[in-house]
């Protein structure tokens, strides 16, 4: 089918191109959805994978930190390749690296296999996060933008918030296993790719000489790879001081600073340095960092807080975050909506931020007894500040390149989201984890109790213990979001500092146009 677009007309898509992009669009939308989810389904389900697995805490951690390090590092390479090759083929490429992942996650007999399983699987998730971006930027003008980007936000926010409680009813139903976590997605997987052979048609636009800069891509992957996996180990199997912190951080710099020195002289550099120089840019890669530790903070932390602190199942833990995906789904489609119609964005963006911080700084004095009118309250103000921002810093970077460098400038800014969210999920969980560690200990000691079969699981602790692992968890909880929330105050100062702009309403932006010659005065010189 075609999806082309009317860019004569200044509102933006007729009716009937809209049903088509829509169409279009229904693909890629199943493949980021189930990408998506496949990275916060394990959160409720992960303590009986790993006891059915054997698997160690180290292990536990590096479960869900192997998704999110090569979603992270292979980003940026996914959107260079959308700017050389045909976008559909790369799309249906992700999918199947998705797939055998999640196959071979559904297989494993060990912890290892697993976490190797969820790397491969991390692969095609940073495939579809980032190229269905690339393609929505390929069909649609950036005034019509907003409405869809409301509703990508709305599926990117629904899979990862509600892939908790997925989790939860699949480990909590008798008949179905952990193994049905991955499973699950197969059969969405098959269909979205189905859904893209039929739907999706783009140009592909070919290019002669095309140089592929792989070493760039090497650098940028290991150098990320490494600070992420000292993020993940720091003061947990090593000191923030010692000589495991000074290798890996003075490695990993070193490996970033000679990717920026390759990518400066590259002629196909990966990540554009000009585009990333840009105000525009440097500011919605703040704000995209921020966003993106508050909310797989909230997703993972929230979660846990209601089975530990509260006492809930895995599967209530996940209906009770339904507060939060109600404000994501209201606040993207109808920001979306507005954007379309006004082409401005900045005042959205601004609301958002601000919203995301008030809503974090409401969960920063939670504790265990907190009524949940208040956490309603605060995680549908967390809600509706992701819903605000999550897209919305992509849509305004894409609104500032030509489309030829769409791909590089929207997976730029997506991987940094996905950076923002995997040092936040690994410094605010050791930050969890010690001061839950730290208050259990003092409690015990205070109380003249003794924790068993762990010390941090009340459920085999008796009645005395219990409650004081229900308040470690509450106040450990309410310590993370306060730094969550302090990171939102980022996005905050990158959104008030974004120059205001009126999207425009076609595809590309004009070449610019050769400025003629002075013609010259009579008498003088020529």
């Amino acid at each position: 089918m075609s999806t082309a677009v009317n860019e004569s007309s200044p509102t933006g898509l007729s009716p009937a191109s809209r049903r088509q992009v829509l169409k279009a669009l229904s693909g890629l939308f199943l493949a980021l959805f189930v990408s998506t989810l496949s990275s916060t389904v394990v959160s409720s389900a992960l303590p009986k994978i790993i006891g059915a697995v054997h698997g160690s805490q180290t292990q536990y951690t590096w479960v869900v930190t192997a998704t999110l390090l090569t979603t992270t590092a292979t980003t940026p390479i996914w959107g260079k390749l959308a700017d050389l090759f045909s976008k559909k083929t790369l799309v249906q490429a992700a999918m199947a690296f998705f797939m055998l992942g999640a196959l071979a996650s559904g297989i494993s007999q060990t912890a290892g296999q697993l976490i190797a399983a969820r790397a491969l699987q991390g692969v095609g998730v940073g495939g579809a996060q980032a190229l269905v971006q690339i393609v929505l930027a390929a069909m649609i003008p950036p005034r019509e933008r907003g409405r869809y980007s409301g509703y990508l936000s709305s599926v990117t926010a629904t899979s990862t918030i509600g892939g908790p409680l997925l989790g939860g009813v699949v480990v909590d139903t008798s008949w179905l296993g952990w193994r049905w976590c991955f499973f699950l997605g197969l059969p969405l997987a098959v269909l979205a790719l189905l859904l893209l052979q039929r739907t999706l048609n783009l140009p592909v636009l070919r290019r002669e000489n095309v140089k592929i800069d792989y070493l760039g891509a090497a650098l940028i992957a290991t150098g990320v790879s490494v600070l992420l996996i000292w993020v993940s180990f720091v003061d947990n199997s090593f000191a923030w001081a010692s000589w495991q912190t000074a290798v890996m951080v003075a490695g990993g710099l070193a490996l970033i600073a000679a990717a920026v020195w390759v990518e400066s002289r590259a002629p196909e550099p990966l990540v554009p340095l000009a585009i990333v120089r840009q105000r525009t840019t440097a500011l919605a890669i703040l704000g995209s960092l921020s966003v993106g530790t508050a909310m797989f903070g909230a997703s993972v932390f929230l979660s846990q807080y209601f089975q530990l602190s509260r006492g809930r199942t895995p599967t209530e833990a996940g209906l009770l975050t339904i507060p939060m995906m109600a404000g994501i789904l209201i606040a993207s489609t109808i920001a979306g909506r507005l954007i379309s119609r006004t082409g401005h964005i900045k005042p959205f963006v601004v609301t958002g931020a601000v919203l995301l911080t008030a809503g974090c700084a409401g969960l920063g004095v939670i504790d265990h007894r907190t009524p949940m009118i208040f956490l309603s309250a605060a995680m549908l103000c967390v809600g509706m500040g992701v819903g605000m921002t999550l897209q919305n810093f992509v849509l305004m970077v894409q609104n500032t390149v030509q489309l030829k460098d769409v791909g590089a400038a929207s997976s730029t800014v997506s991987f940094f989201r996905s950076l923002g969210g995997t040092i936040g999920v690994s410094v605010l969980g050791a930050v969890l984890a010690r001061h839950v560690q730290d208050q259990i200990a003092k409690g015990a000691a205070a109380a003249g109790v003794t924790p068993t079969g762990g010390s941090t699981d009340a459920t085999t602790q008796s009645p005395a213990m219990r409650e004081i692992v229900q308040v470690a968890y509450g106040d450990a909880t309410a310590q993370v979001f306060l730094l969550a929330a302090a990171a939102a105050v980022l996005a905050v100062v990158a959104a008030v500092l974004l120059k205001p702009v009126r999207l425009r309403s076609s595809l590309d932006l004009p070449e610019k146009a050769a400025v003629p010659a002075p013609r010259p005065v009579a008498g003088t010189a020529d």
